[in-house]
Parts: structure tokens; C-alpha cells; sequence
């Protein structure tokens, strides 16, 4: 079991640690490409910092694992609004004033309901994985044109600018041995990680799912929640909510979407009846908050209620195992 936990606390070390510096590399190498910052930023940057769960949802597909590659998507959505939003909120309020945010996030509820309907049967299969790649282009597509339309007043944009200015420094030869180097670390990171979660999930008589959707996913959202609190302390609030808004929908596609071509598998019951609708919850509840009902202002008591949910949540989830 030491040994186990040791995997674990190694893989996600080197998640971590992976996913700095291959968002670094990545967003460098599109700096030096002329691609904005905005497309940067809603594009390269939320695929990079979904890459942790990509990498890990492969590995464990590859394994014959998918309900853990699952669990780990589906985890972690619940994870970036409840302790990653939730959280950052704590340290320091929000306020949004992007209004690229309103529609990136009306994307991000078509891809979640985009993933419901594909699990619906209680399948995932790789015409499953097809349409949600599919849809992930269409998203991508999508996202472009939102950048390259918005206003040049875009709060998001001048965030966005400033946040890549230390992309500008990097060599090119420097921005291609972080990105190299960066998935090397998250390869290996996710390898560890995986093999250390099953043996401690066979260990304890725990299913994949349930270790997706607690051990990994909440390890898999640590890049996000310290590049989100980072953030909102420099206050750029939009990043650090556009941060969790692509996350959520990259993982909907790809993290599901990956696994799903690699390896078929049937989906848990409790997916369908237990985790997604929290997870359609949470979202609805987050974009309530910060769309509806305080225009853009998201306080430390909204926060608060946000990071209660997420550890009911876990409560939940844990007192349904021992029982």
C-alpha cells in the first residue's frame, strides 16, 4: 500500500509539474506562430491544461480501465466548479466582465449535454468517441470565431496579453523543450498515477469509477486551481474563470472522447443517476451565480456555497462506498 501511495503522489507531482511546462511550451510556439493571444488563451492554453486528464483517461483506456478514464472526466468538472471556482472565490472575489465568457460558456453546456446524450445508452463506444471528437472540432471552430470577433476592449483580451508576455522571451528552441519535455513528464506522471490509483481502488474493494472521479480527478485539477488562484491574485478574473469554462468543455469531448476510440466500454448506473446530474448542477449553479444573479460579481459567500457542494459531494460519494 506505501508503495501504492507513493505512485500516486509521485504521478500527480509530475502532473503537475508536466502541465506548467507544457502550457508554457505550447503557448510559446502559437506566440511565435502570430496566433493572438485571446485564440491562444480559449484554444492552445485550455487544451494544454486539459492534457493531465487526456494523458490519464489514455493510459487507463489502454489499461482496459475506461470507467476510470470516466469517472476522471466527470470528477473532474465537479472538481474545477466546486474546488477550483470555489475555492479561488474564497481567496479572493471575482468579477467577470469578458463577454467572450457568456458565450464560451453556453458552449461548455452544449458539449456537457453532448456528453450526456452519448452515455445515455449506458455505452461508450467508439461512434461515441467519433461524434465527441467531432464536436470537438466544431467547438474549437467555434471558439476561433468568437476570439477573432471580439472586441478589442475585451477585458479577456488584455488578460490574455499580459499573461503571454513571458512567452515572448522564449526561444523557439526553448518553447519546443518545454512542450517535449513537458509531456514527457505528464506521460510518465499519468502512468504512475493510474497504477497506483487501481491497485489502491483493488485494494480497498473500490471501483475505477470512484477513484476517477475522486483520487485522480481531484489531482488532475490542481494544475487548474493554482493557475486560477494565480490569476484571480494578479486580477485577471476572466482567466481564472475561462480557465475552468474550457476545461470543462475539453473534458467533456476529448477526455471522454480519447478513451472512448481507444476502449469501448459499458458506463456505471451511478454515472447517469449519481455524478453527471451533480455535475449538470454545479454547472447551472456556477453559471446562475456568475451570469445571472451578481452580473459578473462572484463573492466569497457564492464561493463558499460553490466548495460545499463539491464536499457534500465527496461526502456523498464516500459514505455510499463504506456503506
Amino acid at each position: 500500500m506505501l508503495i501504492n501511495s507513493f505512485l500516486v503522489i509521485a504521478g500527480l507531482s509530475l502532473l503537475i509539474f508536466g502541465a506548467d511546462r507544457f502550457v508554457v511550451g505550447a503557448a510559446s510556439i502559437a506566440r511565435s506562430m502570430g496566433i493572438s493571444p485571446l485564440i491562444i488563451g480559449l484554444t492552445v492554453v485550455g487544451i494544454a491544461t486539459s492534457a493531465p486528464e487526456v494523458l490519464v483517461g489514455a493510459v487507463a483506456a489502454f489499461d482496459g480501465k475506461t470507467g476510470l478514464a470516466i469517472g476522471n472526466a466527470v470528477g473532474s468538472n465537479i472538481a474545477n466548479v466546486g474546488l477550483v471556482i470555489g475555492a479561488t472565490a474564497l481567496v479572493q472575489p471575482l468579477v467577470a466582465k469578458s463577454p467572450t465568457l457568456r458565450r464560451e460558456y453556453l458552449s461548455m453546456c452544449v458539449a456537457t449535454a453532448i456528453g450526456f446524450i452519448v452515455l445515455m445508452d449506458g455505452e461508450l463506444s467508439r461512434i461515441d468517441g467519433f461524434i465527441l471528437i467531432t464536436s470537438l472540432v466544431a467547438a474549437l471552430s467555434w471558439i476561433i470565431y468568437l476570439a477573432r470577433t471580439a472586441s478589442k476592449n475585451d477585458p479577456l483580451t488584455s488578460e490574455f496579453e499580459h499573461e503571454l508576455e513571458e512567452a515572448k522571451s522564449i526561444s523557439t528552441l526553448h518553447s519546443w523543450l518545454l512542450l517535449f519535455i513537458g509531456l514527457l513528464l505528464l506521460l510518465g506522471g499519468a502512468e504512475l498515477l493510474v497504477r497506483g490509483a487501481v491497485a489502491i481502488a483493488q485494494a480497498f474493494g473500490v471501483s475505477d469509477l470512484v477513484i476517477g472521479l475522486t483520487i485522480i480527478a481531484i489531482g488532475t485539477s490542481l494544475p487548474e486551481l493554482a493557475a486560477s488562484i494565480m490569476s484571480v491574485l494578479k486580477n485577471e478574473a476572466d482567466i481564472a474563470i475561462g480557465n475552468v469554462i474550457g476545461s470543462n468543455m475539453f473534458n467533456m469531448l476529448m477526455v471522454l472522447g480519447v478513451p472512448a476510440i481507444i476502449h469501448p466500454a459499458a458506463v456505471s448506473s451511478d454515472v447517469l443517476s449519481r455524478d453527471f446530474p451533480i455535475m449538470i448542477f454545479l454547472t447551472l449553479l456556477m453559471g446562475a451565480m456568475v451570469f445571472l444573479h451578481s452580473r459578473g460579481k462572484f463573492d466569497r459567500r457564492e464561493g463558499s456555497i460553490l466548495f460545499m457542494c463539491f464536499i457534500g459531494y465527496q461526502y456523498w460519494l464516500f459514505s455510499t462506498i463504506s456503506a
